[in-house]
């Protein structure tokens, strides 16, 4: 390796000559016109993969700050246009104001080409690049745009380590021989399964045209036998209302596979990855290229801003990694989306639109309102929503009762009762939320016996002093906060029990000198090493735990408790009946998911036998388990299906918490496509939670149909006003949400000062 690589660079090798690699070149050089600077590009100058390219305007203000040249070369070319049109089942829904920005992908790499030349970049085209160790030998600074099967990476691979996913769709990008007047999104039912077609203009004569389908659908149809004519032919003829009955073209077109690419590091010495070398993202959002210029643009600034290459490049990382994770995170959501797109073509045809167009969480119900006002207050209509009502106060039944809005303020533990009785703190916790606005406030797990405890802190329903101070509970939140709801979560620690308090060490035994007690649960495993091996429960026992529920469930409806949801979900004991990691019985209440399913059920319906008949009921699930050989998405569903039998009202869609060696995929509403599949395929209301932080997501979440209610946790322990302010911001003063007279001055929003926008990011003269 050259000792100039902690110094700055001034002889730089480009393996790749796409947009990211060709742009890093010219930046770098402009930056530096006495670097020399190498690109090598395998194939032909315009050789190139697919055929339009969109940018957003972000992308295209940081190209015209650092270079004019190139944004004005680009800006002569673009082709604009607002719309998005959506056509399901034969009816074209339009949705404008989004502003896109495209041009061929050939195009751009002529004007990325011509930048380099005139800079004075050496190009190599049709020239394979120097092994990787011999350019990192003889150049102050590799960067390996190389793309998604980048050879520079493979070479490197215990370095970056990467991880590369493979999804279910296949997909082939070809063009029509005329422009699109919006982006278009059509879909066709088949005989042999939904097909789509992502259209949109990249110049005023021709359109990207991406033909996707799943893998089963792709091989029914025959295509994986067809030649590229024949393919075309075919496409042409499935999608002929959208493309007019046109022919469609490719470019030496093939039929893929999605690959998402991450990786733990973006360097390794003096080598860096850009592009799609370093991440991917999936078409349906656009980024690929967008990501790769951005990179390019960051780079660059490093690289000018740091003395030595390690730094810069360390630099670059920290500033792009989470912009890059956000984009990957949004991008994954689409992409599952559309490989799940068969289970929301039920949808009136305008809320399938609205779904569609908010399905990567970055499009939402505030912004879309605000492109679109007349389109979204077509959706809400259709919806249901009163006049000038937010999705979110739109009131709500289940069973007997009738929340005024959709806001759930999700179950916490508190660990701060004594001896399982709740007291001044839970009233003001408690209160203090109902007070906030939420329709329906949940209690934490209330434990069924003190041996189902998790801690000692842990609050309880096993005595009539437990149940006298829920009932003044209760009583606060009917009469000081009418039109709220208060539900109880009853439930069992099993095998996570006898732990210390949450902020003395989650999870943790308690120490052996204190008072522990004895666990129990499906299976005689521990929940984590050093945790206390439970006792695994005999039928007789079994019986026994299923009266303490029901004893439980009596004294909640004395309380006044509205709603009563039972807990299965995170480990604890019902859970641990569910999940098959957790369950290894070989009697009856094992093995089959049926065998699973049976105590849960027993102990359900034994609590809705006792529970009044107008008050509904719910049960918290954990759809996944986030490890391997747990609980399935396909399992979820058929849990919910049962409990949905047996009278659940809702299904309350929670993950994970089940093993410790766990790995969720966290992320904004990350839970959420959990709770939408089992809306979509059982048809029972859901209660979405995770990571839900904003009104407009609850708004967004609720008008795309993939929820009912939505729960949040911690927006609620930061603002125990969360449902009263979201209804301040919006201008809603409606009946879905009542300000308390006290706090009636405070209804209106504060005013705050003016926050400067983000200088650009690199700034050089034209």
């Amino acid at each position: 390796m050259s000792t100039r690589a902690t110094t700055r660079a001034q002889r730089i090798a480009v393996v790749g000559g796409g947009p990211g690699g060709l742009y890093a070149a010219a930046l770098l050089k402009r930056l530096a016109p006495d670097r020399e600077i190498t690109v090598w590009e395998r194939n032909a100058p315009d050789d190139t993969f697919g055929f339009g390219v969109v940018l957003s305007d972000e992308t295209l203000g940081g190209i015209e700050h650092a270079d004019p040249v190139v944004y004005a070369a680009l800006r002569d070319e673009f082709v604009r246009w607002d719309d998005i049109d959506v056509v399901h089942r034969g009816v074209r829904h339009t949705s404008g104001g989004h502003g896109f920005a495209a041009l061929g992908r050939r195009r751009l790499l002529e004007i990325l080409q011509d930048r380099c030349r005139r800079l004075g970049v050496d190009l190599r085209f049709r020239t394979e690049a120097p092994p990787a160790d011999a350019l990192r030998a003889a150049y102050d600074l590799v960067i390996a745009a190389d793309g998604v099967h980048s050879r520079t990476r493979e070479t490197y691979a215990d370095a970056f380590g990467p991880h590369i996913e493979e999804h279910r769709n296949r997909y082939i990008w070809l063009a029509a021989d005329f422009a699109f007047e919006a982006f278009r999104f059509e879909i066709a039912e088949t005989e042999h399964g939904v097909m789509q077609l992502h259209g949109y203009p990249f110049s005023d004569r021709e359109s990207t045209v991406i033909v996707e389908m799943r893998e089963e659908v792709w091989r029914a149809a025959g295509f994986a036998d067809l030649d590229v004519r024949e393919t075309t032919e075919r496409a042409a003829k499935v999608f002929t209302d959208a493309l007019g009955g046109r022919s469609l073209r490719s470019n030496n077109s093939a039929w893929l596979t999605f690959r998402t690419v991450v990786n733990d590091r973006w360097s390794h010495g003096n080598c860096v990855l850009i592009g799609d070398a370093a991440h991917t993202a999936h078409f349906s959002i656009g980024s690929g290229t967008k990501l790769a210029v951005e990179d390019a643009l960051a780079l660059a600034a490093c690289l000018h801003e740091h003395p030595t290459i390690e730094g810069a490049l360390q630099a670059y990382e920290a500033e792009r990694r989470p912009v890059v994770a956000s984009t990957q995170r949004a991008a994954r959501a689409s992409l599952e989306w559309f490989e799940d797109l068969s289970r929301h073509l039920g949808q009136p045809p305008r809320q399938f639109a609205f779904n569609l167009l908010t399905r990567s969480r970055r499009v939402t119900h505030d912004n879309l309102r605000l492109r679109d006002a007349r389109f979204t207050a077509a959706v809400e209509e259709e919806f249901g929503c009163p006049a000038d009502t937010p999705p979110m106060f739109t009131p709500f039944r289940l069973r007997g009762l009738r929340l005024r809005n959709r806001v759930v303020v999700s179950p916490m533990d508190m660990y701060s009762a004594a001896d399982g009785v709740p007291g001044d703190f839970h009233l003001v916790h408690l209160g203090a939320r109902a007070l906030g606005g939420a329709g329906l406030v949940m209690t934490e797990m209330v434990c069924v016996s003190a041996e189902g405890r998790i801690t000692p802190g842990c609050a309880g329903l096993y005595t009539s002093a437990q149940a006298a101070a829920w009932g003044r509970i209760t009583e606060f939140v009917h009469t000081r906060a009418p039109g709220t709801a208060i539900g109880v979560q009853l439930g069992h620690a099993g095998r996570k029990g006898s732990t210390r308090l949450m902020w003395e060490g989650m999870d943790e035994p308690l120490p052996a000198a204190e008072d522990n007690w004895p666990l129990v649960a499906a299976s005689a495993l521990p929940y984590k090493p050093g945790s206390q091996i439970p006792h695994e429960l005999t039928a007789g026992e079994m019986a026994v735990i299923r009266e303490e529920f029901v004893a439980a469930a009596r004294r909640a409806a004395g309380s006044g408790f509205d709603l009563l949801e039972l807990h299965c979900a995170h480990g604890y004991l019902l859970s641990g009946f569910l999940s098959p990691l957790t369950n290894r019985r070989t009697d009856g209440y094992g093995g089959s998911p049926k065998g699973r399913l049976r105590f849960p059920l027993e102990v359900f319906d034994a609590v809705r036998a006792v529970w009044p008949e107008d008050r509904p009921m719910t049960v918290r699930i954990s759809a996944t388990d986030w490890a391997e050989g747990g609980t399935s998405a396909e399992d979820a569903v058929a849990i919910a299906r049962a409990f949905a039998a047996h009278g659940a009202d809702a299904i309350d869609v929670s993950t994970g918490q089940v093993v410790d060696g766990e790995r969720p995929a966290y992320g904004r509403s990350y839970q959420v496509p959990y709770a939408d599949r089992i809306r979509g395929e059982t048809g029972v209301p859901v209660i979405s939670v995770g990571a839900i932080s904003s009104w407009d997501d609850v708004n967004s979440l609720l008008l795309a149909g993939r929820t009912d209610l939505c729960a949040l946790a911690r927006p609620h322990l930061y603002d125990p006003n969360w449902t009263l302010h979201a209804a301040a911001e919006q201008g809603y003063a409606g009946p879905g949400v009542i300000w308390p007279q006290p706090y009636a001055a405070g209804s209106r929003r504060p005013q705050t000062g003016r926050l400067d926008a983000p200088k650009p990011r690199l700034v050089l003269p034209g």
